[in-house]
């Protein structure tokens, strides 16, 4: 019984406000009404008999005094007709004291047995006896007495009886359901407020903007008391995004001139690093080589940092056509002598963007370098450019290796986030500069499941990136732009 009752009042807690109090509203309005229609009802239906039961008693009070009986010969004024026939669903009988009938109308009337001092209900009718004089001429002396027995239909009172309950039972469904359609009405116009109070949030939600502000309502109520709430908390969080956009902008910025001012001076100790090593022999040249590599790394790591602030502040360096497929050319040759037991194969043609060649070298770089970091020795990488049906130009660098887990593909491409394979010592952030060059070249670049056919195993990681195809028309439809044959000679 208690889980029942639960899963009733989940079901009622899931139904909108509205509904709710729509149908508590009716609820209670049925519930008054059925109250008052079972007493009003009672008492109507009571007095409706009573009335009956008078009238018919009423009427055989005044039939001994109306009627005059006589004999000799038998001759009943005025006639019985007058007061009960088959319209009237009344019936009159005269019998004498030992149940001999002397008259009735109409003629059809039922018996209505052995006289009785007591009202009863015989075959349908209300009866009421009463004893009358008999006369033996008109205006003689007295004979004896008779009895007067009167009877009333009483189908025609029940029948008064149900169209008042009916009308009550339809009067209780009308009011409640008029309860219903008012409470729902009601509850819209009292639910206006907060539902204008959901769209200019959900308005805010979708522009992001809460300058526009809450609307306030005109009642001191509890609304106006939540929109009060809602403008502050919109203010507060509109004062501490701007702060932290103005931190983020203060740290993007120390990142991006800390990474510039570093550039020159890692230079020089890059320069003389390279001379110690070669000229340095044993423990010292040894040590030499490793500050070299360690100072290389951090070159690579002040590389990264100066373009992820480059292109979260939207800077735009200079851009120009370049071949896609000629940039994959040159990365892999870099990093041959680093590519070990891998099998790099290069399936390339032309595909001629509008980019910065530095960084789609540097998306090239880390996309290979991810797939030597994260796979074993002897693993297949294929890498292919070209231009798709759809008008894009497409690199795909893809292998056969353990691929990525699950649980880390949803942040694949965040900042410092490293896979539990990665034995190359990364920063974390290759994959999150392979999206940020793409995006700022108007591209993108997703982890798919790998369709290739070049690589044997089921396995394996592929990461597409798509850019915008390169095209000598202006943004104007004009050509401005080299031409394609220009570019290439």
């Amino acid at each position: 019984m208690k889980r029942a009752s639960t899963r009733v009042s989940t079901s009622f807690d899931r139904l909108p406000i509205r509904v709710r109090l729509a149908g508590v509203s009716a609820l209670l309005t049925f519930v008054i009404l059925c109250a008052f229609a079972l007493a009003i009802g009672s008492l109507t239906v009571e007095r409706i008999r009573s009335d009956f039961n008078r009238q018919v008693e009423d009427t055989a009070e005044q039939l001994p005094s109306t009627l005059a009986i006589t004999v000799y010969p038998l001759k009943i004024e005025p006639a019985l007709s007058d007061f009960a026939n088959s319209d009237d669903h009344a019936a009159i009988r005269i019998v004498t004291l030992d149940g001999t009938v002397i008259d009735q109308s109409p003629a059809d009337a039922p018996p209505f047995g052995p006289p009785s001092e007591t009202e009863k209900t015989v075959h349908g009718y209300r009866v009421v006896s009463r004893p009358a004089v008999v006369h033996l001429i008109e205006g003689g002396a007295r004979r004896g007495e008779v009895i007067i027995e009167y009877g009333h239909r009483v189908s025609d009172t029940e029948a008064t009886v149900k169209r008042v309950e009916l009308f009550l039972v339809l009067g209780v469904l009308a009011g409640s359901l008029l309860a219903l359609f008012a409470g729902m009405a009601i509850a819209r116009r009292a639910m206006a407020p907060i539902a204008l109070l959901t769209s200019t949030a959900a308005e805010i939600t979708r522009t992001r903007d809460p300058s526009g502000g809450v609307p306030q309502s005109q009642a001191d109520d509890e609304v106006a008391e939540l929109a009060r709430t809602l403008e502050g908390m919109l203010r507060e969080l509109d004062a501490a995004r701007g702060e932290t956009e103005s931190m983020l902008v203060r740290q993007r910025q120390f990142v991006a001139d800390a990474s510039h001012e570093l550039r020159t001076p890692l230079t020089s100790v890059l320069a003389n690093l390279e001379l110690l090593a070669e000229s340095l022999h044993g423990d010292q040249g040894e040590a030499a080589r490793s500050a070299l590599r360690s100072s290389q790394r951090m070159r690579r790591l002040v590389g990264d940092l100066l373009l992820l602030a480059r292109t979260d502040a939207a800077r735009v360096i200079a851009r120009k056509p370049c071949d896609l497929a000629q940039i994959v050319v040159e990365a892999a040759g870099e990093l041959g002598s680093v590519s070990g037991a891998h099998d790099i194969s290069l399936d390339i043609h032309p595909a001629m963007v509008m980019g910065a060649s530095d960084e789609l070298h540097r998306l090239t770089i880390n996309l290979l370098e991810n797939a030597l970091r994260h796979t074993p020795p002897g693993t297949a990488i294929r890498v292919w450019t070209g231009t798709t049906a759809t008008g894009n130009v497409e690199l795909v660098v893809e292998d056969n290796g353990p691929g990525v887990a699950p649980e880390l593909a949803c942040n694949l491409f965040e900042r410092f986030v490293r896979g539990a394979g990665d034995r190359g010592g990364s920063f974390g952030l290759g994959l999150a500069i392979v999206q940020a060059v793409a995006v700022s070249h108007g591209g993108s670049v997703t982890l798919e499941a790998r369709e290739s056919t070049q690589l044997p195993g089921s396995t394996g990681a592929r990461f597409v990136v798509r850019l915008p195809v390169y095209s000598n028309l202006d943004d104007d439809g004009q050509h401005h732009r080299p031409s394609l044959e220009t570019v290439i000679d």
